[in-house]
């Protein structure tokens, strides 16, 4: 058996696609609201490009990264932000998508996941949430 503590507790609609988590993106003074898929199959925090325009970002400013996935690939750039949600403030790079068209903000596992711990009952659409400290 092991045991696994968590502080917190999202409940989430298993209606809808995936697991959403409501969180916010901040820096200094600006912040976003943004409801986040979580995606345990995303390396990367992707965020819509008018997400980092909305905190005041130079988008092409920031860290390029080629961000592949089953259907292609696409360009986006690292900026660094508060992430905070389900009761938890990360200080983590996040990127933001260069084109427009890209319309999903999405939570992976540099930046969030990896920082957590997780425990998913899917069926009754429950989401645990811990701050990972090494000691699982």
């Amino acid at each position: 058996m092991y045991m696994l503590t968590f502080e917190a507790l999202h409940e989430y609609d298993t209606a809808q696609a995936g697991i959403t988590v409501p969180v916010e993106l901040s820096v200094g003074d600006e912040a976003v609201k943004v409801t986040a898929k979580l995606d345990s199959g995303s390396t990367y925090c992707v965020f819509r490009r008018a997400r980092g325009e909305a905190l005041g970002f130079d988008i092409e400013s920031g860290m390029p990264q080629r961000i592949s996935t089953a259907t292609g690939s696409f360009l986006a750039y690292g900026h660094n932000v508060t992430l905070s949600g389900l009761g938890f403030a990360l200080e983590v790079m996040v990127f933001f998508a260069a084109d427009e068209w890209f319309n999903r903000d999405v939570l992976g596992r540099h930046g969030w996941i990896q920082q957590l711990q997780l425990g998913v009952v899917d069926y009754e659409g429950k989401l645990y949430v811990g701050k990972y400290d090494g000691s699982a």
